[in-house]
């Protein structure tokens, strides 16, 4: 389990597992419940590369990131290590 803390967004951290590049079991602690939530069922069984892709530069209200943004953050981080 990875946990990513997050920068500039309500959630607080991100949880996730990868497993052979596909990222499972993902969760946000705080942040806007339902949305989140979303997000977590549209990512989870992913490719890594193809979240990163499809999340990243993503804003929300004027703000220069998003938890969107932040999980694709969080795995680019991951892949650099």
């Amino acid at each position: 389990m990875y946990t990513y803390t997050t920068k500039g967004v309500c959630s607080r951290k991100i949880n996730f597992d990868i497993e052979d590049n596909i990222i499972k079991n993902i969760s946000f602690i705080g942040g806007c419940d339902g949305n989140l939530k979303a997000i977590c069922s549209l990512a989870e069984g992913m490719e890594v590369e193809t979240i990163i892709k499809k999340l990243k530069g993503i804003s929300c209200d004027g703000k220069p990131t998003s938890c969107p943004d932040q999980l694709a953050k969080a795995l680019e981080e991951l892949l650099n290590e």
